[in-house]
């Protein structure tokens, strides 16, 4: 999928989110898909939980 499609299903997703549930409806929707979108990058692979872990104790890699 293109960033341009996704982007497009995300507002689209959001906006009927906000006019069915209001916003903090609107505001619940947006969290469980930021916390989907990062747990779809740590199964695929392409984020590495012990470097997000280190950037959060503020560790850092040399």
């Amino acid at each position: 999928m293109t960033p341009t499609v996704s982007g497009a299903v995300l507002g689209a997703v959001l906006a009927v989110s906000i006019i069915l549930f209001g916003f903090w409806g609107f505001l619940l929707v947006a969290l469980f898909m930021g916390v989907g979108a990062l747990l779809g990058r740590i199964v695929s692979g392409q984020l590495d939980v012990r470097v997000l872990a280190n950037a959060f104790s503020g560790r850092r890699t040399s």
